[in-house]
């Protein structure tokens, strides 16, 4: 027999002994297509089928499948001649609920957020210009390839160190761990790239036992986690610094193209450049300010206002001291006027004379003298000297 014969005998006996039943299951790698046709594996703890549902039944499902959902589905087997595989052709599907694994997961993210490993402000921020990035993968895998592709590409003059280790199984996760661990106590990398490609939700269960994501979090160089495709996602995603959606994205994150570089630091050096230029120039402006013939017009600037205060207050002094002597020379004026016209002068200027009696004393009552006593009479001018007569007094 040939290959195509045992196969078309297996797929006759298989197609016409199932031709249809209801089988219960938890999906993984979940696949939808852009053709609008869904792949995916139906599993338990022991065994695993794959599994396709087309769009014209597709259209039907009230839900949406998600690896790790429990559902139940209701198709027939089939038989793919050209890889030798068989699967169910599921034509309905009924949600059950969650799958053991997606449950469990989700405890352990509850649990580890609680003690902070995935705060935020613990987050570390990538280097700008990273010499040396360390690959925490499968040697053998297409996720490495991919990662040594890109980064020589971006920059050749970063060098990256290769922490080997399995990506799959249940041995995979302590390996994981410990070279996270070494790369830390040696100080092998800058950058830590943590990760695999796609596969499914079992696959990747490696990078979401506590012990990796708890070695990812006490990580003192910044980790970018790297599992799968962009729509898969792992516990290690949420403790890293920096989550890429695929190993090449994370590449690209951790490296800086180099042209890039050279550009910012250009265009920085010329930034710092015109800053100097300017800063020297507002400084020969200064200086220059300070020359004789600046300060001293500065100076004149400065004594210009004063001096005209000056002036100002010295004539305001002037007129107020001329307007005060005028005052008092018209007061002076007023009083000598009073005086001259009170003074005894003036009383005798106008034929009034005063008597003196022997002793110098004036006379103001004609008791004051005797008869045959001498008197001094002093009229305005000059001096009268005569003998009393007689006497006529003046009672009352």
């Amino acid at each position: 027999m040939t290959v195509s014969q045992l196969t078309d005998l297996i797929k006759e006996f298989l197609e016409s002994s199932f031709p249809d039943l209801t089988i219960e299951g938890e999906i993984s790698n979940y696949r939808p297509s852009s053709t609008g046709h869904i792949y995916f594996t139906l599993k338990d703890d022991k065994a695993a089928i794959s599994a396709v549902m087309f769009k014209t039944r597709s259209k039907s499902l009230t839900f949406t499948p998600q690896d790790g959902m429990k559902v139940k589905v209701t198709g027939s087997l089939s038989v793919y001649a050209q890889r030798g595989s068989y699967q169910i052709i599921v034509n309905s599907m009924e949600e059950l609920g969650t799958g053991n694994i997606l449950q469990l997961l989700e405890e352990r993210k509850k649990r580890l957020a609680m003690e902070g490993l995935f705060d935020s402000e613990n987050k570390k921020s990538l280097p700008f210009f990273p010499l040396k990035i360390g690959v925490v993968t499968s040697p053998t895998g297409a996720a490495l390839r991919d990662i040594l592709q890109i980064v020589k590409r971006r920059n050749k003059l970063v060098s990256v160190i290769v922490l080997p280790c399995p990506v799959q199984g249940n041995d995979a996760a302590p390996f994981i761990a410990q070279q996270i661990k070494t790369a830390n106590e040696f100080n092998l990398a800058d950058v830590l790239i943590v990760g695999r490609g796609g596969g499914s939700l079992e696959d990747l269960l490696p990078f979401s036992e506590e012990e990796v994501v708890r070695a990812v979090a006490a990580s003192e160089i910044p980790v970018i986690s790297a599992v799968g495709h962009e729509i898969d996602w792992a516990l290690s995603d949420f403790a890293a610094d920096v989550r890429a959606p695929t190993p090449s994205a994370a590449a690209e994150l951790a490296v800086p193209l180099l042209s890039e570089v050279k550009e910012t630091i250009e265009r920085s050096s010329n930034e710092l450049i015109r800053g100097i230029s300017t800063k020297i120039d507002n400084y020969k402006i200064l200086v220059k300010s300070f020359s004789p013939e600046n300060l001293e017009l500065r100076f004149r600037s400065i004594e210009q206002p004063l001096l005209q205060r000056f002036e100002d207050a010295k004539d305001s002094l002037i007129l107020s001291m001329n307007d005060l002597l005028t005052q008092r020379k018209q007061q002076l004026k007023i009083a000598t006027n009073t005086l001259e016209q009170i003074s005894p002068k003036t009383i005798l200027e106008r034929g009034y004379s005063l008597v003196f009696d022997e002793k110098g004393n004036i006379v103001k009552n004609a008791n004051q003298v005797k008869p045959d006593s001498k008197i001094i009479i002093n009229p305005a001018k000059g001096k009268i000297f005569a003998n009393v007569e007689s006497l006529e007094e003046q009672n009352g």
